[in-house]
């Protein structure tokens, strides 16, 4: 995610040019017509059940989305994230061989929506596909603020120096007045996903950021604006030869994507 990093409104909403940044981290145009992901929606998907996460809401966010090269005049709209402004969306990262970002989280996503809703939780997508144009940020946010998530995860994949490997985990920084219910949480629930990652994975915490695979940012729009206990996941850097051969293979996936539910398991039975 190295470039890049809602009230669920209407199903049709207006949305300027928009975008988050490849790797997230523009004059604005005439407003165009996009989807907005809403309950209900494709993107709402599972209802409650029996199992150990019976009752409990996540909602999952796979980074950018497959559309956004091609409408760089919606995605680079800037928008507010409370501690500056931001592209409302990116393109993301890729691999050497071109394995793209939107691509991967999509995966990732789509494999972790069935194995939590077979322990009983009802999971929200915040995009229905991999083809469509953001959503932006704020709206992100706001899909799992209406959702009244217990949590939510962001996946990406980093775009960093050929060099750096491993990955980590990005948690909220206290924005005073904004955001303090949501901190102990989020860190607890970083903390889950950490160790559930590593455990699962065997990957190693990234060696060129964040500290013991933890990370705390006050500058993604994903986080800032959550009312929800809420982190990103960089599950490795896609630009790292080693990383991109894990996170180009399917089986792998699968195992990132069983990881992943242990730790969002583990926080919500705590």
């Amino acid at each position: 995610m190295r470039a890049r990093t809602a009230l669920l409104i209407p199903l049709i909403t207006l949305v300027a040019p928009v975008g988050l940044v490849a790797g997230c981290g523009g004059d604005e145009a005439a407003p165009a017509v996009r989807e907005t992901p809403v309950a209900g929606s494709p993107t709402a998907t599972g209802t409650p059940g029996s199992g150990p996460l019976a009752g409990k809401v996540v909602v999952i966010d796979p980074g950018h989305n497959g559309g956004n090269a091609s409408h760089p005049e919606e995605i680079n709209r800037p928008v507010d994230i409370i501690t500056g402004r931001k592209p409302c969306n990116t393109t993301g990262t890729q691999t050497a061989a071109g394995y793209q970002e939107h691509a991967f989280t999509w995966d990732v996503a789509t494999r972790l929506r069935p194995i939590l809703e077979s322990k009983g939780a009802k999971v929200v997508l915040t995009r229905p596909n991999d083809k469509g144009v953001g959503p932006c940020i704020t709206e992100r946010a706001a899909i799992g603020n209406k959702a009244e998530a217990d949590a939510v995860l962001s996946i990406h994949g980093d775009g960093a120096a050929p060099s750096g490997h491993g990955f980590h985990v990005i948690m909220p920084g206290l924005i005073k007045g904004h955001n303090e219910a949501v901190i102990k949480p989020s860190r607890r629930l970083g903390r889950d996903v950490r160790d559930a990652y590593r455990e699962g994975t065997g990957m190693p915490y990234a060696n060129y950021t964040a500290r013991n695979g933890l990370q705390t940012r006050t500058d993604l729009g994903g986080l800032n604006l959550s009312t929800r206990p809420a982190v990103f996941i960089e599950c490795g850097n896609m630009r790292n030869k080693g990383d991109a051969a894990k996170m180009s293979d399917p089986a792998f996936r699968q195992r990132m994507a069983a990881a992943m539910a242990d730790g969002i398991e583990r926080f919500l039975k705590g």
